[in-house]
């Protein structure tokens, strides 16, 4: 449960204070009015406050849960613990931290990813997609800002992504395949700067990053 609101909170703090329960109740009730007022009631909130507070729609508290899945990731690891690993266990790490966060919620996240699958909602879809990639690299210690900005942060969605596919319906012990899966991926990345070389090697195969990404959706490679 998030810190404790204030004798007469502001609505940013009541998002921010509903958020991690939207996804439980969206699991029964979808994600509508419904979820808002029955996590409200959970959290014994003023209904008409935690309305407005959500007053967007569906996106719109899709977009604070992730936030707060953010939140949580970041809060698992200090700077000390993360700068203490490898740059591919920091990655997997923060991967693993999102995943544990959605572990008990993953009808919630379900209806959710239905919603941002509708054609009108694959800009912010994208954009949800983005931040969470930069913030997990951001975290990590990236601090690139030319074309290993972008490529990371492309990457890293895509893994993210095709990880999610296997996560929703794992029933492994400790999300056993999941993990192995990610770890599969994780490694895909690491040959990136390999196969990055060959975009300035004369007379080389030219680097695809689109057949690249391809091959990070596969479970089998």
């Amino acid at each position: 449960m998030p810190t404790p609101l204030p004798v007469d909170p502001t609505l940013d703090e009541v998002r921010v204070f509903l958020a991690p329960l939207l996804a439980e109740q969206a699991a029964f009730d979808g994600w509508n009015e419904k979820a808002v007022a029955a996590a409200a009631e959970q959290a014994s909130i003023d209904a008409d406050m935690a309305r407005l507070a959500f007053n967007e729609g569906a996106v719109d508290m899709i977009d604070a849960w992730f936030q707060a899945i953010d939140e949580g990731m970041a809060a698992k690891y200090s700077q000390e613990q993360l700068g203490a690993m490898k740059i591919r266990e920091r990655i997997t790490a923060l991967v693993e931290a999102r995943l544990e966060q959605m572990e008990t919620q993953r009808e919630g996240l379900r209806r959710a990813l239905a919603i941002l699958a509708a054609p009108p909602n694959l800009p912010i879809a994208a954009k949800l997609g983005w931040r969470a990639a930069d913030k997990m690299w951001r975290l990590a210690g990236d601090t690139a800002t030319d074309y290993n900005h972008y490529t990371k942060r492309t990457l890293l969605s895509a893994v993210y992504g095709s990880t999610i596919t296997v996560f929703l319906d794992d029933e492994s012990e400790g999300l056993a395949d999941t993990k192995a899966f990610l770890g599969r991926r994780i490694e895909n990345v690491m040959q990136f700067e390999k196969a990055k070389a060959k975009l300035t090697r004369p007379g080389g195969e030219r680097f695809s990053m689109a057949r690249f990404i391809g091959r990070l959706r596969y479970r089998g490679v």
